[in-house]
């Protein structure tokens, strides 16, 4: 027994700390384990009876980088005046860091607690041993140090020469000598390439899910064992594929940076994503790839293009603009921006310069509005794609059956996977004892599930060819007449906006803009791909000439404030479909607005009276003639009539109705009515049908 050991130690409860670093070692590292809980039998030839053990931190380091519960408890413990010992198998169990270690040798000199390990007893009172503590905990320090580094330099040695293969991504496999090669799986190399194809084919990470979404497939991925399974992509997933460089057949290392940062006194781990520049390792030409290298520079610059940027036109997004991304400002070059208005279907946009507003106060630059200019464009982009509108209609085409191809493709491979599984079930079903319910109940249940999918598979192949049926010479015929006629496409409102912008994307790089407000006109620098350039000026479309209100409706109004009230009028125009320059339903107040716009008068039932308007009702009392044969002479232009809408009154003007024409149609309906109805007729004889 050591003479370090005092009564007033014995008296007092013993600490037995058991720590190990990593999950790892509390797996496989048994024996230490072992050695370590042997502890409690030399506190007990010490003289302790009442010993705890405290073994919470077991797979946590002592580096001082995590919180160890178990530590902190010890501590406060030794605090509290409640231990007399503290005991570990070796001291770097209780810390690997000055910070820790210092503490706790600290607390146990000010309550005279001891500390003992496998060799000897340390009082931190006596300053020998304190002195002997604190070089230990600086050599524990400086070890784990020593560890670290000698454990990287051997690991980046091996990253040097590509041979660290830390985590296969999917669609490829480790091989017994630290080399990658393709998933032997068919199916799963199919889906790797067609993520590839689809994004260089929508040109955005999003685009390309929302793609596999629509389609409903599925994308491989591997557990930490190796076992394959397919699941609905996610953003991160496609992500991931897209941007790791061994697809392209290079090895990369270190793309990542690992640091630490402290919140509220909480150690956290971080991670940054390293410049190509800052890699450790990037080898090419390493292994078999799904992409050439070229390909994924390709890809990376997509992706960097996409994020929005100074120098940047970022990703396509949604909405009427067109050329979002693409408009500099000539007077201070910040990007355009773009601000809609206006509910859907009707929104329209408008470029401004307003970043400088928006991030340091400074005043707004130029703002126009997109239509005029957007068309303008679009003249200039058919204009230079016209002389190719049919080879790239036939090349359109052959891409449209290539995507049905793929997509049939990648569910007949769904089909013959599910097939096999299903195949393996019944196998399994049919080998198991049909005594045995318990087993074959739940077999029995997986060969349903595998059918099922089997059968929906094919549904889905049924539901694919029936929507892409084979191209005919009339759909070939057609295709070529509407390359003739690009405008007419383009200008369609069943063309996809974001196609458009991809077009646009594709043949400029930038467009610098100014306004000349003295002369209302924009003048447009287009800078196309390939260093080419044109200059072009447009007017300034004047306020509200995106919103008028079309002619017929403005010529209705007119016509119809002559024998109508305003409220009247709204209703007559919304009857017949007829809608504002917004596209919102018409308003009594509306249609005061539009007349005092176009200086149409007010209606005056003084004035209608003089002037002699009426309706087909009251023109046909006037005429002494009915509605329907006054209808049908105005019809016939007999006597003149005014009908603005189809679904809306007549206008007569009593002049009109006096005329000669007008007194020769009434005479004639008078003769007509004179002849008079049909009397009865003795000699008439009837049809007796009671015999039948």
């Amino acid at each position: 027994m050591s003479d370090k050991v005092k009564p007033q130690h014995l008296s007092r409860k013993a600490v037995l700390y058991i720590r190990q670093s990593s999950a790892y070692q509390v797996a496989n590292n048994l024996e230490s384990q072992r050695l370590q809980y042997g502890m409690r039998d030399r506190l007990e030839q010490l003289g302790w009876h009442n010993i705890e053990v405290i073994d919470e931190d077991l797979g946590q380091s002592a580096s001082g980088s995590v919180v160890r519960s178990g530590f902190e408890r010890l501590v406060a413990a030794v605090c509290m005046g409640e231990v007399g010992a503290v005991a570990a198998r070796e001291l770097s169990r209780f810390a690997r860091n000055s910070r820790e270690w210092q503490q706790l040798i600290e607390v146990c000199r000010v309550v005279d607690t001891i500390l003992i390990d496998n060799e000897q007893v340390y009082s931190p009172r006596v300053s020998n041993d304190r002195l002997l503590l604190g070089l230990k905990g600086s050599l524990n320090e400086y070890e784990l140090e020593i560890l670290r580094q000698r454990s990287l330099e051997a690991r980046y040695a091996k990253a040097k020469r590509g041979e660290l293969l830390v985590a296969v991504p999917v669609g490829f496999l480790k091989t017994e000598d630290q080399r990658y090669e393709l998933d032997p799986n068919q199916q799963v190399q199919d889906r790797i390439r067609l993520v590839f194809s689809k994004f260089f084919e929508l040109g955005s990470v999003r685009q390309t899910l929302l793609w596999f979404l629509e389609e409903e497939l599925q994308i491989p991925t591997r557990n930490v064992k190796g076992e394959l399974s397919w699941v609905t992509p996610r953003f991160g997933g496609v992500y991931k594929i897209l941007d790791n460089p061994a697809y392209a057949g290079a090895y990369a290392y270190g793309r990542t940076e690992h640091g630490q940062r402290y919140e509220n006194g909480v150690s956290k781990k971080v991670a940054r994503r390293r410049k190509r520049s800052e890699w450790l390792t990037f080898i090419p030409h390493h292994h078999e790839g799904y992409i050439s290298l070229e390909e994924y520079e390709q890809i990376r610059r997509i992706l960097d293009e996409n994020c929005r940027g100074f120098q940047k036109t970022g990703a396509v997004r949604r909405g009427p603009a067109l050329l979002s991304g693409l408009f500099r400002c000539r007077r201070c070059g910040r990007k355009l921006v773009v601000a809609y208005s206006g509910v859907k279907p009707n929104r329209f946009a408008r470029y401004c310069c307003a970043r400088g507003y928006l991030d340091i106060g400074e005043p707004k630059c130029i703002a126009f509005g997109a239509a005029v200019v957007d068309a303008r464009i679009s003249r200039e982009i058919l204009r230079v794609v016209q002389p190719a509108a049919l080879e790239a209609s036939r090349f359109a085409m052959e891409k449209m059956d290539e995507q049905a191809d793929a997509v049939l493709a990648a569910l007949q491979s769904d089909l013959q996977a599910a097939k096999y599984q299903a195949s393996r079930a019944q196998r399994q079903y049919d080998a198991a004892d049909p005594e045995n319910r318990l087993v074959t109940d739940e077999l029995e249940r997986r060969w349903n599930a595998a059918l099922r999918a089997v059968a929906d598979l094919e549904r889905r192949i049924r539901e694919h060819q029936g929507s892409h049926p084979q191209r005919t010479d009339q759909e070939w015929n057609e295709l070529q007449d509407l390359a003739a006629d690009l405008e007419a496409v383009w200008e369609s409102q069943h063309c996809d906006e974001r196609l458009k912008k991809r077009i646009l994307r594709t043949l400029i790089k930038e467009i610098v803009v100014d306004v000349d407000e003295a002369k209302g006109e924009i003048h447009l620098t287009i800078h196309w791909h390939g260093g080419v350039h044109t200059n072009l000026v447009t007017h300034r479309r004047k306020s509200g000439g995106t919103t008028k209100t079309s002619v017929d409706a403005i010529e209705a109004v007119r016509i119809l404030t002559l024998i109508s009230t305003d409220e009247m009028i709204a209703g007559v125009l919304n009857r017949n479909g007829l809608r504002t320059g917004r596209g919102n339903r018409f308003t009594r107040e509306r249609i005061v607005t539009l007349r005092n716009r176009h200086q149409i008068a007010v209606h005056n039932s003084e004035e209608r009276i003089k002037n002699g308007w009426m309706t087909l009702s009251e023109a046909a009392d006037y005429l002494g003639v009915s509605p329907r044969t006054l209808r049908t002479a105005a019809e016939a232009g007999d006597i003149p009539g005014r009908h603005p809408l189809k679904d809306g009154p007549w206008v007569f003007g009593r002049a009109d109705l006096d005329s000669a024409t007008a007194q020769v149609i009434k005479q004639r309906a008078s003769r007509r009515n004179q002849k008079g109805g049909a009397v009865p007729n003795s000699k008439q004889k009837n049809l007796d049908f009671s015999g039948t």
